[in-house]
C-alpha cells in the first residue's frame, strides 16, 4: 500500500528531547499552544507514543492528562485526539457515537464503511480495553435493522483482502444485486449486505462495472431508489469507499464545514486519521469537487491554535497549484467516464392519481371556495395530488360544470406563496415556464439565475412549446424579451439556448475528442475567442455527447472542465456554462443544489423554490430528493419545513410544498 500522508517520522527524533519540551510549555502560568501544537502535529503516531511513554518516565506525570488540564475547547480536543494511537481513538469515537440518549449513526457509517480489516480488528480489542464492554454487543444494543445487520457484518473485520478476481463470480453477484432490487418488487436486502459487506474491493470494483452494463444504471442510484434511511447512507459509503477512500472524505470533510457553524468533531476525526494516510489525495479530491483547496476551506473556517494545527495537518494549499496530480486527473477521467455510461432512471414524486373523477374534484373545488372563507385543505389536497395532465381536466371540467374560471377563482381566494404555488400548478408546463420566464425578466431587475436555471435544464421540445406559450401569454417572443433585458455574450448565450436546438444524438466518439481538443486549445486563446468557442460547444451538444467531451478534456489539458470555467470565466456568462456542465454530470445534483440556496441563510427565494418544485415533482423530484439529502446531510422534506415557517403562519404552503416533494428520506 502506497501512503500519501502528509504527517510522517520527523527526522533526528528524539523522545526525551520532545517529552522535555512538551513539560516546559505546560510548567509554571499559562502554556506554551505555539510550541505544543508544532511538535505535536510534526510527529507520526508512533513517535507521539514514544514521547507519551518518555514523559511518564521521565517527569513521572501522564501526558494525556496534563495536556487535557493545560488545553481548552477544540484545541483540547484536537491535540488529545492527536495523541491517542489509531485504534484507540477509533474505539473512542464509537464509544461516544452510542453511549447516552441519542446514537451519532453518521459517525458509526463514517468509521465502520471506511476501515480495513485490521483496523478494524485493532479498533475492537482497543473498545474492549478502554470501556471494559464489546462494541458488538453495545452496537447492537443501539442500532436495529438491516443498519444494525449491516454495521455487525462489517465489525467482522473479514473482508475478502486477497486480491483474486472470479470472473464468473463477478457476473453472478452483478446479476444478484440487480435480481435483489431493479428487477423485482420489493428489496432482498440480505443480498446487499452479503456480498457488499464481505467481498474484496477489487471484486466490487468489477461488480459496480457489470452492474452498469444489466442495469444501465449506478449501483449508487440503485441504492437510492431501493433503501432508505441508515441503511441507505451506509450502504452509499460503503459503496463510495470500494470506489475512492479520499473522495468519499473530502465530501465529508466539506460537509463538516458548509453552511453556519462547523461541525468540529468530524473534521477533527478526519484530519487526524487520514493526516498519515492519505491526506494528499484527499486535497485534490477536494479541489476537483469543489473548485477550492481543502486548506482554504479550514482557513476561511476555523481560527487560533486550533485553526494551525488543522493547517499542519492538511499541509499545503492546492490553490497555488495550477494542474491536477496525475493521481486527481485519473479520479476526474474516471468520473466523467462513469457519467457518461451511466443511464439514470429519473423518478418523479407526483404521479397520476387513480380512480381519478375530474367532476368529482371540480364540484369539491367549488364547495371549498364558495360562502364565506376557503377551505384550503382541500384545495391542496386535491391540485397537490393529481398530474398536471390530470388538474387540466379538472380546469376544463370546472368551466363546463360551473361556468367559471378556476383560475381565476383560486387567485380570488388565496393568497401570498400558497396562491403563486396553487396557480404555478394549475399551469400546463409551458405556461408555467413562459411565466417564469416573465417574471424573471420583467421589473426593474433581472434574474439572471433563473433565464440560466429554465434555459439550461429544459429539453428542446420543452424549450419550443415555452416560446409558443411565451407568444401566447405576452404577445412577443421570447427572443424578443431576453435580447431587450439582457446583453453581450450572456445575451448570445441565452438565445442560442432559447432556439431549442440542442442536438439530442448520442455521443460520437471521433467527434467528442475533437470537440475537447478545441476546447484545451481555446483555453489558450484570448478570453472572447474562448469563451465564443465554449458557447459553440456547450450550448448546441446534447448532453450525452458532452460527457463524453468533458471526459477527453481532462486528458488534453490535464484540468476539469469546471476548474477552468470558474477560473477563466466571470459573472453571468461564468454561471451559465457551468449550470451546463454541472446540468450534464448530474441535474438532480445540479437542482438540489439551487433548492438549498434559494432557502439556505435569511430569507427564502420563494419563486425559485416554488419553480423547481412544481416543474420537477412529475420528473425527477425523487432524484433531487436524494441528492439533496446525500449532499447537505438534511431531508428535503425537514428542510422545507423549519426554512419555510418563517412568514406561513397557516402552514399551508409548507404543506403542499411537502406533498410534492413526496415523502420524508
Amino acid at each position: 500500500m502506497v501512503f500519501r500522508g502528509i504527517i510522517t517520522d520527523a527526522p533526528d527524533f528524539d523522545p526525551s528531547t520532545d517529552a522535555e519540551t512538551l513539560y516546559n510549555a505546560m510548567k509554571g502560568m499559562g502554556s506554551d499552544k505555539e510550541a505544543i501544537l508544532d511538535l505535536v502535529s510534526s510527529r507520526s503516531n508512533v513517535q507521539r507514543q514514544e514521547i507519551i511513554a518518555a514523559y511518564k518516565c521521565n517527569f513521572g506525570q501522564d501526558l494525556i492528562e496534563d495536556l487535557k488540564y493545560e488545553l481548552t475547547g477544540k484545541f483540547e480536543r484536537l491535540i488529545v485526539s492527536l495523541m491517542r494511537t489509531p485504534a484507540y481513538h477509533d474505539a473512542k469515537e464509537i464509544n461516544d457515537a452510542v453511549k447516552g440518549a441519542g446514537t451519532n449513526e453518521k459517525v458509526l457509517i463514517e468509521v465502520m464503511a471506511s476501515r480495513n480489516n485490521q483496523q478494524i480488528q485493532d479498533m475492537v480489542a482497543a473498545y474492549k480495553d478502554a470501556y471494559g464492554s464489546d462494541i458488538e454487543e453495545d452496537i447492537i444494543a443501539d442500532t436495529s435493522g438491516h443498519f444494525k445487520k449491516t454495521l455487525i457484518v462489517l465489525l467482522q473485520g473479514t473482508r475478502d483482502e486477497s486480491g483474486v478476481v472470479d470472473a464468473d463470480l463477478v457476473e453472478q453477484d452483478a446479476q444478484d444485486l440487480y435480481a435483489a432490487g431493479e428487477e423485482q418488487w420489493g428489496t432482498d436486502e440480505a443480498k446487499f449486505i452479503m456480498i457488499l459487506g464481505n467481498r474484496s474491493k477489487t471484486h466490487l470494483h468489477m461488480v459496480f462495472d457489470a452492474y452498469e452494463k444489466i442495469g444501465e444504471t449506478t449501483i449508487e442510484d440503485s441504492i437510492k431508489n431501493e433503501l432508505s434511511g441508515d441503511f441507505e447512507r451506509l450502504m452509499l459509503a460503503v459503496v463510495q469507499c470500494i470506489r475512492n477512500v479520499p473522495m468519499f472524505y473530502a465530501k465529508r470533510l466539506y460537509k463538516s464545514m458548509k453552511g453556519l457553524g462547523t461541525a468540529d468533531n468530524t473534521l477533527i476525526r478526519i484530519m487526524i486519521s487520514r493526516s498519515e494516510i492519505d491526506m494528499l489525495d484527499i486535497r485534490e479530491c477536494f479541489r476537483l469537487l469543489y473548485e477550492k483547496s481543502l486548506y482554504n476551506m479550514i482557513k476561511d473556517d476555523t481560527s487560533g491554535d486550533y485553526k494551525r494545527t488543522l493547517l499542519n495537518l492538511c499541509g499545503g494549499d492546492d490553490d497555488l497549484a495550477g494542474e491536477f496530480f496525475p493521481e486527481a486527473a485519473q479520479i476526474a477521467y474516471k468520473m466523467w467516464e462513469t457519467s457518461a455510461m451511466t443511464k439514470v432512471q429519473l423518478r418523479p414524486t407526483l404521479r397520476p392519481a387513480h380512480d381519478f373523477d375530474p367532476a368529482a374534484d371540480a364540484q369539491a373545488l367549488r364547495k371549498a371556495m364558495k360562502g364565506f372563507g376557503t377551505d384550503e385543505d382541500t384545495i391542496i389536497d386535491i391540485i397537490a395530488q393529481r398530474s398536471n395532465a390530470q388538474r387540466q381536466e379538472i380546469r376544463q371540467t370546472f368551466k363546463s360544470l360551473m361556468g367559471r374560471d378556476l383560475m381565476k377563482d383560486l387567485k380570488s381566494e388565496l393568497s401570498k406563496n400558497l396562491e403563486r404555488l396553487i396557480i404555478g400548478l394549475m399551469l400546463t408546463p409551458a405556461e408555467f415556464d413562459a411565466k417564469m420566464m416573465k417574471k424573471a425578466m420583467e421589473g426593474a431587475g433581472t434574474d439572471e439565475h433563473a433565464l440560466i436555471e429554465i434555459l439550461v435544464t429544459r429539453s428542446s421540445e420543452q424549450i419550443l412549446a415555452m416560446n409558443v406559450a411565451y407568444q401566447a401569454g405576452y404577445t412577443k417572443s421570447m427572443e424578443e424579451a431576453i435580447n431587450s433585458d439582457t446583453s453581450g455574450l450572456f445575451c448570445r448565450i441565452l438565445v442560442s439556448l432559447a432556439q431549442g436546438a440542442r442536438e439530442e444524438d448520442p455521443a460520437n466518439e471521433e467527434r467528442a475528442n475533437a470537440d475537447a481538443q478545441e476546447l484545451a486549445d481555446a483555453c489558450n486563446a484570448d478570453s472572447d475567442d474562448m469563451e465564443n468557442k465554449f458557447m459553440s460547444i456547450l450550448c448546441t451538444r446534447s448532453f450525452p455527447h458532452l460527457r463524453r467531451v468533458f471526459q477527453e478534456f481532462v486528458r488534453y489539458s490535464n484540468k476539469d472542465i469546471e476548474q477552468i470555467i470558474k477560473k477563466e470565466m466571470s459573472g453571468d456568462v461564468k454561471n451559465a456554462f457551468y449550470a451546463i456542465v454541472r446540468s450534464v454530470k448530474n441535474q438532480p445534483s445540479y437542482f438540489a443544489d439551487r433548492l438549498y440556496k434559494a432557502m439556505k441563510g435569511l430569507g427564502t427565494d420563494d419563486r425559485a423554490l416554488i419553480r423547481i418544485m412544481v416543474s420537477r415533482s412529475e420528473i425527477d423530484l425523487f432524484n433531487i430528493r436524494k441528492e439533496f439529502k446525500e449532499t447537505h446531510d438534511v431531508s428535503l422534506h425537514e428542510f422545507i419545513q423549519v426554512e419555510t415557517m418563517i412568514g406561513d403562519t397557516s402552514g399551508d404552503y409548507r404543506k403542499t410544498l411537502q406533498l410534492l416533494c413526496g415523502g420524508e428520506d
